[in-house]
């Protein structure tokens, strides 16, 4: 008989899985709607009382960019309102991902449009009014530029916000190898008892010191095992070890800088070792498990208009001073290739997170790998994105210990950040007498 438990971490079962900067991403997309559209009304408005025609176009393309806007903007405030909608049975998150999805194929839609309108130009080259082509075009630019300058800030994913559905609590159950902590945090200890790497391990987890035995002969226990750290400033905090059975691994989280001196207690003394301070990398799993796709849709939106308006300036510029009216064509192919590339990018993306493909593959390691070092055997996993930052994991795994159950693994598996929600059954299995 198998055992059977559900558990959304922090956010109790309210499956509330938006993005941490969705309330700021939100308003600042409302912020570029209201700018294009001031642009848009003046530019119509303009072009009919002056009888610019090139004004009037402009201006319409302008109401595309403020629609393409809008349907980020939507999505932002409608799954802000229906997180708690119990008819959503993984929460609003993915409604940012479905909105990219859509975005992007107005992107795709954009391309062949400007790139059928380039080539049937260079066929058919029709008159260029330069007076008027190069100042909206610089407009253009300013108005894009000012829209990048309002969007930016969180459109690649790489918030430090900790909003991530769950606390960061000292229970580390068994982890993972020292493999994944950064080579300048492993320091290694020569001693009489053998050969130790001390490092700083932080894959996924609050901060935390590990001592590995490197030498087959090498054992520890936890009893009177500590580190001292020293910083720059003279303060000093004493960490304890808990046994992990391959290694041991500090009870208490490290605060930042990693940069001190540090004096390691082991059974035959105290070796002392320097930690310094190393830049904190992002790779592309934990960015694509984070990355906002609305806002990064609405960003590409305005990043491709606003190099389609260099494109046409720099195009209209040469055609002007040296005759070369098919640069004007040239530059609208090259615009729509570069808006093609990335309107498949953002495709892409999305809709793999649609249809449910893993972004973070580290992750269902790292819970295979906790699951599996406790002795206990992965039966099944699935592990998914349900919104920005929010990863969510389905497990079964068969177990001999008659006395784990499903939160004992919740428990073990509360050291990720990012692992929002988890679903564990836990089959018992009888072992021969």
């Amino acid at each position: 008989m198998s055992n059977f438990e559900d558990t959304a971490f922090g956010a109790g079962h309210d499956h509330i899985f938006l993005g941490a900067a969705h309330e700021e991403n939100e308003r600042r997309t409302w912020m570029v709607i209201a700018l294009c559209s001031a642009m848009m009304v003046a530019e119509i408005v303009g072009g009919s009382l002056f009888g610019s025609l090139a004004l009037v176009a402009d201006g319409l393309h302008m109401s595309t960019h403020a629609g393409a806007m809008l349907i980020a903007a939507l999505a932002y405030t409608y799954a802000r309102k229906h997180a708690t909608d119990s008819r959503f049975v993984f929460g609003t998150g993915k409604l940012g991902d479905l909105a990219g999805f859509t975005s992007a194929i107005v992107l795709a839609m954009i391309a062949l449009l400007i790139g059928y309108e380039a080539v049937s130009r260079f066929f058919s080259p029709v008159p260029i009014h330069f007076s008027q082509a190069i100042p909206i075009a610089v407009l253009g630019l300013l108005v894009n530029l000012a829209s990048v300058w309002l969007l930016s800030g969180d459109h690649h994913g790489h918030s430090h916000g900790h909003s991530h559905g769950h606390g960061h609590g000292h229970g580390h159950g068994h982890g993972h190898d020292d493999e994944h902590a950064h080579e300048d945090e492993v320091q290694r200890i020569f001693g009489a008892a053998g050969v130790f790497a001390v490092s700083i391990f932080e894959d996924g987890v609050p901060p935390v010191f590990r001592i590995t035995p490197e030498t087959a002969n090498s054992k520890l226990t936890s009893d009177g095992i500590s580190v001292e750290t020293i910083r720059p400033d003279g303060t000093r905090q004493t960490f304890t070890f808990a046994d992990r059975g391959s290694y041991l691994e500090s009870e208490e989280e490290i605060p930042e800088p990693h940069a001190f001196k540090a004096i390691v207690r082991l059974p035959d003394g105290e070796h002392q070792i320097e930690f310094e301070e190393h830049e904190h990398d992002h790779d592309d799993a934990h960015a694509a498990a984070t990355r906002d796709h609305n806002i990064r849709s609405a960003y590409i939106h305005v990043i491709a208009d606003a190099a389609v308006s260099v494109l046409a300036i720099i195009g209209l510029v040469l055609a002007r001073a040296f005759g070369w009216l098919w640069m004007d064509p040239l530059a609208g192919v090259i615009g729509a290739l570069v808006i093609a590339n990335w309107s498949w990018g953002l495709m892409r993306d999305t809709g793999g997170i649609l249809l449910d493909m893993n972004p973070d593959r580290r992750m269902a390691e790292n819970v295979r790998h906790v699951i599996e070092s406790n002795g206990d055997k992965v039966l099944d996993l699935h592990v998914w994105r349900l919104g920005p930052g929010h990863m969510s994991a389905v497990v079964s795994l068969a177990t001999n210990e008659a006395q784990r159950n499903p939160s004992f693994y919740h428990a073990a598996l509360k050291r990720f950040r990012g692992l929002s929600h988890v679903t564990v059954e836990v089959n018992p299995t009888r072992v021969a007498a």
